[in-house]
């Protein structure tokens, strides 16, 4: 009888070394690619942030090469208190300004979304005119409105016939107002997106159980509106501590940002460190205040109510009423960016005493394209904020995908460095850069990059970080994970499904805040003050320095086009995240 013959086993066949798309697509479904994609990132930050800050912060430490506080002993001095006063200013500043803002922006966010009245419309589209006004230019606008010799008071004074002008906007009033006006954006944007999305039933509820009005809006609807104002405080507290302008032309003398900036040209490199340090110090506090807040307070709407429907106002008398306070509201709107525009056409050196320029000209505007010094500082703008926003699309689109795609361990980190520059006044993220890239080191390829062009793209992209990555981010969140998956399981790689899939789908978040990043760096100043050559002078700058030099209509020329910019990137911005670009700010 035959024995079975044993079956002998199939030998394994060699495998072929991988093709490099084979090793490719092996990488990229390796638990550990993440690390890949986010160590570029945190060196960046390392780099330029975090570097820099420490710099400055050992600078602040060190006398004579030796650990010292001898310049933490001269900033708290009794007998020299300029210091302390700077500090207590801009820190009684910037809550005040917290406080005005939030007042204005939240009112008029319930009032432009509660009510229905004459003139709503028109209201509702120029509530966001100040964001078309960058900083220095809206300053300015309301030196030459309400100023000591600006148009308001001396019409006054020559209509009434008066001695002297009957007021004039100065000191810290002064400041107070032109902040409330150029920030109170930030308040209305957030509340009115948090109001739409307010349920009624929650205050018929109330209302129900013998709530009264104020006791509705102090224990129902401020609650709700708590995360958006703590933002938009963050907001309006860094910006103001930031402010160095409207302190300069309405007289301050001492607050931080000029305190630093004389430390700073006085040659005073010690103390501008220390100043910057203290300065970071108390921005960041507050930011860790309000998140502290932010968590104490924050109430979720968990029913599934409707939106409430705008209440018409019916009487006869309210209705007149709405109208009258409408048209000022308009008007007062209107004015800041009117006025830029009618001192553009002025010639200069023409409006001395005069309530209105007495001459007008169109040469201001010919010279910014035609006259090749007017044109510098316009093409300086431009190279040095589209290299930023080049620097920030890379950043921003890579961060806010591993943020909010990837699992890694770090998260929190990278998000808290990303926004820290946010919360960093504009002086100081100059100082750093100062005393970090003064002297040649491995972040800077062995070069001095003070003096160079490359320091303030340098500053606009730590500046802007927050940018592109929060509104990328934001949209990221909006969007389906299952789309990527899909492709992923079809065979695509991370690569071709990032290019074909994720990045089309977040296209709108990155326009808008690409487009935001470079109008900012258009029209950056208080870093710009600290960092410019003759040969790097940006628009910011530039128009500075033409307002000393009582050219008041290129200075003018400038802003316009300065505004004309905003207006476009914030009508683009608006079409692209279907009326939310407000949400990536």
């Amino acid at each position: 009888m035959n024995q079975p013959q044993p079956q002998s086993q199939p030998q394994p066949r060699p495998q072929p070394p991988l093709r490099p798309n084979s090793r490719w697509s092996a990488l990229t479904t390796s638990p550990h690619f993440v690390y890949v994609l986010i160590a570029p990132l945190f060196l960046i930050l390392l780099a330029y942030v975090v570097y820099p800050f420490f710099q400055t912060f050992l600078q602040s430490i060190k006398q004579e090469g030796s650990f010292s506080l001898h310049n933490y002993s001269r900033f708290f001095s009794l007998e020299h208190t300029a210091n302390l006063e700077a500090l207590w200013t801009s820190v009684y500043i910037s809550v005040l300004s917290v406080v005005t803002c939030g007042i204005v922006g939240v009112s008029m966010a319930f009032l432009l979304e509660r009510y229905d009245f004459p003139g709503r419309k028109l209201l509702s589209v120029l509530v966001l005119v100040p964001m078309a006004l960058p900083p220095l230019i809206g300053v300015l606008s309301f030196e030459f409105l309400y100023g000591s010799s600006g148009i308001i008071p001396r019409g006054l004074q020559h209509l009434l016939h008066l001695e002297k002008p009957p007021f004039t906007l100065k000191g810290i009033w002064g400041v107070l107002v032109v902040h409330t006006f150029t920030m109170y954006t930030y308040f209305y944007m957030t509340a009115s997106s948090a109001i739409k999305g307010l349920d009624p039933s929650l205050e018929e509820a109330a209302a129900n159980l013998g709530a009264n009005r104020f006791t509705i809006w102090r224990r129902v609807i401020l609650p709700m509106l708590t995360p958006a104002i703590v933002a938009a405080s963050l907001l309006v507290f860094m910006i103001s501590m930031a402010s160095y302008t409207a302190p300069l032309i309405f007289g301050i003398e001492r607050t931080m940002t000029m305190q630093i900036y004389l430390s700073r040209t006085n040659g005073d490199l010690d103390m501008a460190a220390t100043q910057s340090t203290l300065l970071s110090i108390v921005s960041v506090l507050f930011l860790i205040l309000m998140r502290w807040y932010q968590g104490a307070r924050n109430y979720q709407n968990m029913s599934k109510g409707v939106s409430v429907h705008r209440t018409e106002v019916k009487s006869r008398a309210g209705r007149n009423v709405s109208m009258v306070l409408s048209f000022l509201g308009v008007l007062v709107l209107m004015l800041p960016i009117l006025v830029i525009v009618l001192l553009a056409f002025s010639e200069d050196g023409k409006w001395t005493t005069q309530v209105l320029p007495p001459s007008y000209t169109l040469d201001h505007f010919k010279d910014l394209f035609t006259d090749s010094k007017t044109w510098r500082p316009i093409a300086n703008s431009f190279k040095i904020s589209i290299a930023a926003t080049i620097g920030n699309l890379l950043f921003g689109v890579a961060a806010a995908y591993a943020i909010v795609r990837m699992r890694f361990k770090g998260k929190t980190l990278l998000d808290i460095l990303i926004m820290l520059p946010w919360a960093l006044p504009g002086t100081v993220v100059a100082v750093n850069l100062i005393t970090a890239f003064s002297e040649p080191n491995a972040f800077s390829f062995g070069q001095v990059l003070i003096g160079t062009f490359w320091i303030l793209p340098l500053a606009y992209f730590v500046r802007h970080l927050p940018l592109i990555f929060r509104s990328t981010s934001s949209t990221l969140m909006q969007t389906d994970r299952s789309v990527e998956e899909a492709a992923r399981n079809l065979g695509a790689s991370w690569w071709y499904t990032f290019r074909r899939v994720v990045f089309p789908m977040a296209l709108s978040g990155i326009l808008a805040g690409t487009l935001l990043a470079l109008v900012e760096g258009i029209g950056e100043f208080v870093a710009s003050i600290l960092l410019y050559t003759n040969k790097t002078t940006p628009i910011s700058v530039e128009i500075f320095q033409r307002m000393y030099a009582f050219e008041f209509g290129t200075a003018c020329a400038y802003g316009v086009l300065q505004i004309v910019m905003i207006i476009l990137v914030l009508y683009v911005s608006r079409k692209l995240t279907g009326g939310n670009a407000g949400s990536a700010i």
